[in-house]
């Protein structure tokens, strides 16, 4: 009964009215506005994928520096290098290389003076009759 008397005048209606407008208002700018809720989430993404590739990038630059020290500080690394990039084989080592091709592997044998036109698969020469 109490509630139903406050509403009754006209400057009470205005304030309420004006109060849904405020509330209305802060919760648009709230959701929608410039650092709102949308944009707060779009920066926590793209803080996220950031914080992932600073961790890459931080564990390619902990192997890298470990190559660099290995470089600078022993032999094994250099030789390896030089086996892998450069083919180094040293006196008295036998280098043997495995072929990767499968052992079910049929080579084609093209004549090389055979006048033939690849593209069609047909002889030049005129058929005999």
């Amino acid at each position: 009964m109490f509630m139903l008397d406050v509403f009754d005048s006209k400057s009470s209606k205005v304030l309420l009215g004006l109060a849904i407008i405020l509330i209305a208002g802060f919760q648009y700018l709230y959701w929608f506005g410039e650092g709102g809720h949308q944009e707060h989430q779009k920066l926590t993404q793209k803080i996220q994928q950031q914080i992932e590739l600073n961790t890459d990038l931080k564990e390619r630059n902990r192997v890298l520096a470990a190559e660099v020290y290995d470089l600078k500080n022993g032999i094994e690394a250099i030789e390896e290098h030089a086996r892998l990039d450069l083919g180094l084989i040293k006196p008295h080592e036998t280098f043997i290389q495995m072929s990767t091709i499968s052992t079910q592997y049929n080579p084609i044998y093209i004549d090389p003076n055979a006048k033939v036109d690849l593209r069609t698969n047909e002889d030049d020469a005129p058929a005999t009759p």
